[in-house]
């Protein structure tokens, strides 16, 4: 039995205190939902544990698929996510997939928090499977591997571009410019041909998708990855 990992925010606002923010609940929920078919082993955790928001925006009818609708009209899984353990508490238990949900919050607790450096070094130096997709790659910057290069330094991967950001009308409300931060790590990043569509990318043990509309394909490859 495969055991994930699933690492969301703990955030509700913009800094500027203008805008709510918080988890893209797609890009849980179809992890979580592929993991669950499978029978497999989750936890959901976040960097301060409990309370995890949702982005309003991730709840929209036109963004809100069929899948996500089911699980946020879900009790028990509100609850699980709600009650999401602390990073902290899990930091020495061993995963097979090692996941970073996305949703504009993380820009904000993910990419400075050590313990999810910590694990994701780990992880990925046993040469266990890391994912991240949209603005949760965000946590992956910041990751130094034993050597002292940045993890994701000459990787393939993807993210979130600035194009989108343009599209999602939230350049002035960001912390940073996340495509070139991933550029600035050194990173060879891999955008879709069209913005705001599906976008995954394999790099040997680590998975990134560029966007909420990936949720479907990275949860396709993601179980696809660990089932080889």
């Amino acid at each position: 039995m495969k055991k994930l990992l699933l690492i969301v925010t703990n955030v509700d606002m913009y800094a500027s205190g203008r805008l709510k923010t918080g988890l893209w609940l797609s890009e849980l929920t179809h992890i979580y939902h592929s993991a669950k078919e499978k029978g497999w082993n989750i936890a959901i955790a976040s960097p301060k544990g409990g309370n995890v928001p949702i982005d309003p925006e991730s709840l929209k009818p036109l963004v809100l698929d069929k899948i996500s609708k089911d699980y946020y009209e879900n009790p028990a899984f509100m609850n699980e996510l709600n009650h999401s353990q602390s990073l902290e508490a899990i930091n020495n238990d061993a995963f097979d997939c090692v996941y970073l949900a996305g949703g504009h919050a993380t820009m904000y607790d993910f990419p400075d928090d050590i313990n999810i450096q910590s694990i994701i070094s780990d992880q990925y130096e046993k040469g266990k499977m890391v994912a991240a997709i949209c603005h949760g790659v965000g946590g992956l910057l910041n990751v130094k591997l034993s050597n002292g290069e940045y993890l994701i330094k000459g990787r393939s991967m993807t993210g979130f571009d600035w194009f989108e950001e343009t599209i999602a009308r939230r350049k002035r409300e960001v912390p940073f410019n996340l495509e070139a931060a991933i550029k600035a790590r050194g990173a060879d990043l891999k955008k879709a041909f069209i913005p705001m569509t599906s976008n995954v990318v394999v790099d040997g043990n680590l998975i990134t998708g560029q966007n909420p509309f990936s949720s479907k394909e990275m949860a396709k490859v993601v179980t696809r990855e660990l089932e080889k």
